[in-house]
């Protein structure tokens, strides 16, 4: 046998060749992960080892979410905005200004919509807030008690996210040496921002004033210890006002009344709703961003030989404390102040790793469907429709039918829940059940609509019968779905608003939702008419040269290069 050793350049070929056969059955947009050797100045004398490597794919990839954000009220503000913030990416990025999420779905379940690119049905994130048949109540749809929190006794964990995120891809994409973090004033979505894989999710608890995380994510960055520990939002919350940025007569198609008298929220500590309604807030975005800043420079992101992920969540939605039913200022001074935070985010990453290398992109998710009654004066048509009426007379008339029972055991966002056990120990048929609660809650006053969970797997529900479908998790959906008039008022229930300050009345108003992409790679463009939300996950993931995410079904947009 030869004892001869393998040639060194023998042994090197046979390892580019293993690597090249590894990525190519990965996927066709599998970035290879070796990278180029930068050009050295002509009295180099380095080695290979002192070479310095350039990233063949984006360095840096920073995701701003924002509840409510409206391509209206983009367009609108585009003079008062600044350079650097909404302007840049519609001068420079691609703009797509109605992103269709197929029905109505909350702020939770869109996240989750744009980073798995698949629907509730398949990532298993169909609302905030799901209902428990054995216990009777709702509960939030990542609590996970098998992970305690931190700062925090919430317990939370992405196990309810059935399918890998972008995050997951870009941490996988690397081996696990690029970080994915995120910070977001709700807490759900800053998980969903994270994903499975992520280093770590924070969010800011409505308790304490503590920026909080579970301990399913390992890393604690400095940023969040230094607001933690040093001078903390409970601390500062007292200085905090929100006010006016710019003079009233300067906000655009503003009416003459309402530029009389400025707004001005303080949040005291007296209040016991104060970090709650902070989080809701212009200044709560911007402590969002300052730690996002933070994030960039203090851990290096996108300076480390692989790509980092940064994730952001922010909120632009109809401010829910406000005196009065009309906010109109208030949303515009958030934009506003929005744009601003962005700005400041871009100049972080200009100043390190450089925009030439960083894929920024802003993605809308729709705000609250419901909003406050409208004033008596106006003679608006208004009900109360009441869920808990609708189950006691649900109850009896089935009793009617078929026997005492106890044959509904609640209601929750939307779907009446009946007693399935009991249906099957008294061997009735559930179908006929259902369709005879459909139409008995049909006729109650206030109802649009009435559909059993049949019509909606079906495809016989709603106006637009498949995104319905496609949107409803069948481990979390009830027996009867019910729409309820526009101006009506849900009077009790668990969509009552957490804050207790007023109903919410239904309005049956198409948000579009923008979403806007600022890379090197990718020419300016404006793309319109309705794009299915679930295509954005690709999208990103073909910028960045990584697999998709393993349930996002469809194809990337087909974007433009420089």
């Amino acid at each position: 046998m030869s004892s001869r050793k393998p040639h060194p350049l023998s042994s090197r070929l046979a390892s580019v060749l293993v690597v090249s056969l590894v990525t190519m059955g990965i996927g066709a947009f599998t970035p290879v992960f070796a990278a180029r050797p930068s050009a050295a100045a002509p009295d180099s004398k380095s080695k290979d080892t002192d070479r310095q490597y350039v990233l063949t794919r984006p360095a840096l990839v920073v995701g701003i979410f924002v509840e409510g954000l409206d391509a209206d009220y983009v367009n609108l503000l585009r003079d008062n905005f600044g350079k650097d913030g909404f302007n840049r990416f519609i001068n420079n990025g691609v703009t797509i200004e109605d992103i269709d999420y197929g029905t109505d779905i909350d702020p939770t379940a869109a996240t989750a919509m744009l980073v798995t690119g698949a629907a509730p049905s398949v990532n298993g994130i169909p609302a905030s807030r799901v209902w428990d048949s054995e216990t009777r109540s709702d509960y939030p749809i990542l609590l996970d008690p098998a992970n305690i929190g931190n700062f925090t006794d919430e317990t939370f964990s992405p196990a309810a996210l059935k399918v890998s995120t972008i995050g997951d891809e870009v941490r996988i994409a690397d081996g696990g040496i690029g970080l994915v973090h995120s910070v977001a004033p709700d807490a759900q979505v800053a998980i969903v921002l994270a994903g499975h894989a992520g280093n770590s999710g924070f969010w800011l608890n409505e308790f304490n004033g503590k920026w909080s995380t579970s301990t399913y994510y390992r890393d604690v960055p400095a940023a969040i210890a230094k607001h933690n520990y040093g001078v903390t939002l409970s601390s500062r919350l007292d200085t905090i006002s929100w006010t006016p940025s710019i003079p009233l007569e300067d906000y655009p198609d503003l009416p003459e009344y309402k530029k009389l008298f400025p707004f001005r929220y303080n949040f005291p500590a007296r209040d016991p709703n104060r970090y709650r309604a902070f989080k809701a807030s212009a200044p709560g975005n911007h402590e969002v961003a300052q730690i996002g800043v933070d994030y960039i420079s203090s851990l290096n992101l996108g300076g480390r030989g692989v790509t980092d992920m940064l994730n952001l969540g922010f909120n632009v939605s109809p401010y829910p404390y406000g005196r009065e039913a009309d906010t109109r200022v208030e949303t515009m001074d958030a934009y506003l102040r929005l744009d601003s935070d962005i700005a400041s985010i871009v100049k972080a990453v200009e100043k390190h790793p450089g925009m030439a290398n960083s894929v920024i992109f802003i993605a809308g998710t729709p705000g609250p469907s419901g909003s406050k009654r409208d004033e008596d004066k106006w003679n608006i048509p208004a009900g109360q429709f009441s869920p808990k009426r609708a189950v006691s007379l649900l109850n009896v008339y089935l009793i009617a039918l078929h026997g005492n029972g106890e044959y509904v055991t609640g209601y929750h966002d939307g779907y009446f829940f009946l007693n399935r056990k009991f249906l099957k120990e008294s061997n009735l048929d559930e179908r006929l059940i259902r369709r005879e609660s459909a139409e008995f809650l049909a006729r109650m006053s206030g109802v649009t609509a009435a559909y059993t969970i049949d019509d909606v797997f079906e495809r016989r529900a709603g106006e637009n019968p498949q995104a319905l479908q496609r949107n409803t998790s069948i481990k979390h959906a009830g027996d009867i779905l019910v729409t309820v008039n526009p101006g009506w008022e849900i009077s009790d229930g668990s969509s009552e608003s957490e804050g207790g300050s007023h109903l919410p009345v239904i309005r049956n108003v198409a948000n579009t939702s923008p979403v806007y992409i600022l890379a090197p790679s990718v020419a300016p463009a404006k793309i319109e008419g309705p794009v299915d939300a679930r295509v954005i996950a690709p999208t990103i993931s073909r910028i960045l040269r990584i697999r998709s995410p393993n349930a996002a079904s469809l194809p990337p947009l087909r974007l433009g290069k420089r």
